[in-house]
């Protein structure tokens, strides 16, 4: 898979360095914005929809920049995309999370440093199968995209505890999307399975030694969206997790202190013109290693910047 990573990278970048970009582009928010693993879609989720304003025979390109952070935890995210002929999508997403919390695990033996940070990249692919969301807005046909994403974590002085947990550094999460734009309602549906053994969307590994589970498993994710008008969305996001840690949390006495819960957001997306959007959202991301965080329940604010040609 390191092989894998390494091919996108080069061919975004060197898509990039002779870059043709698109001169038409798509209706405003009908290509989504930019999830936090890169991927076009909202901002927990990909959408089958191909990101940038590339439309077919074209090659359109996308940079974002996003923020979330919550009562304990921060996460950072910058990612470039590239769309071509509005059929395949390419995509780099580099995450910055804020560990700093993890320093409470130092009371069961280790040595995790004051104001450590996890790194994450993510290198995805995304190919366009089926329907087109916006040729096909007055029939019943969605929009149908195969995806595969490749996760990598640094994890610094918290590596210690992936070995513990026996989760590893990582991953690759396979997905299938289908989106469905009701145009003469202004409605956007969209499903996603997810194919994943990513611990808090791989931030904290993948996988678990038992009790825990270490397998793969299929997990639902699923976003609506209301074009209020061609410039403003309202809309929800709904991510469900594997919870792969919580059978391993209470075989070592935790109770439910490594449980994952699932995630969810309200937003609002703005797009002033074709190449711009911000999108605000309020999130609820359940509980993230609530054996260090008393229990509390993540919640708190996303926002994110994206210009696309």
């Amino acid at each position: 898979m390191k092989q894998f990573r390494t091919a996108v990278v080069l061919a975004v970048a060197g898509l990039c360095s002779g870059l043709v970009l698109a001169d038409t582009g798509k209706l405003l928010l009908t290509g989504g914005v930019s999830s936090i693993d890169g991927a076009a879609g909202g901002g927990l989720t990909p959408w089958a929809v191909i990101g940038s304003n590339a439309t077919a025979g074209e090659i359109g390109a996308s940079v974002h920049a996003s923020r979330a952070t919550s009562q304990d935890y921060g996460l950072n995210t910058a990612g470039l995309t590239v769309g071509l002929y509005d059929r395949v999508e390419l995509s780099f997403s580099r995450q910055d999370f804020d560990a700093s919390v993890a320093t409470g695990l130092n009371a069961l033996g280790f040595s995790v440093q004051a104001g450590q940070h996890v790194n994450m990249d993510v290198v995805g692919i995304k190919v366009k199968v089926a329907g087109d969301a916006v040729l096909d807005s007055d029939s019943l046909m969605p929009q149908i995209a195969v995806g595969v994403e490749q996760k990598s974590v640094s994890a610094g002085s918290i590596a210690p505890v992936f070995t513990f947990l026996g989760t590893k550094s990582s991953g690759t999460d396979y997905y299938v999307s289908a989106t469905k734009l009701f145009l003469g309602s202004s409605v956007l549906v969209n499903g996603t399975l997810r194919y994943t053994n990513a611990n808090q969307n791989g931030l904290l590994g993948f996988g678990s030694k038992a009790p825990g589970k270490n397998e793969a498993s299929w997990v639902p994710e699923v976003s609506v969206a209301y074009l209020l008008s061609k410039n403003w969305a309202i809309g929800t996001e709904y991510r469900a997790k594997p919870n792969n840690l919580e059978a391993l949390g209470r075989s070592a006495g935790l109770a439910d202190g490594l449980a994952e819960d699932d995630w969810k957001d309200l937003f609002v997306a703005w797009a002033p013109n074709k190449h711009t959007s911000v999108t605000l959202a309020y999130l609820d991301l359940g509980r993230i290693l609530p054996a260090i965080t008393a229990n509390r329940k993540q919640s708190g604010y996303y926002l994110s910047a994206q210009l696309a040609f």
